[in-house]
């Protein structure tokens, strides 16, 4: 049986992967700042239970994973010169 730890990405590329493949969803740019404006808000109760299960260094690594999800789609969305 896989323990909670194995279940929790570690990396970029495992959260990405949890994200849009096992959950299928998508990082869409509605979605990201939806995500990131509660995971920045102290108040919100699911984000105090999500520091509080996981920790503060999780919880600022998802908020780095948003963002950088973020960033790939608007560097893919910007014109190449």
């Amino acid at each position: 049986m896989a323990s909670h730890n194995d279940l929790v990405p570690r990396t970029y590329e495992q959260w990405r992967h949890c994200i849009t493949v096992d959950c299928g969803m998508a990082l869409t740019p509605a979605y990201i700042e939806q995500r990131l404006h509660a995971l920045r808000d102290d108040n919100d109760d699911a984000t105090r239970r999500f520091i509080a299960v996981y920790g503060p260094a999780h919880h600022r690594a998802v908020i780095g994973w948003f963002e950088r999800a973020g960033a790939e789609l608007n560097a893919a969305d910007s014109p190449r010169g």
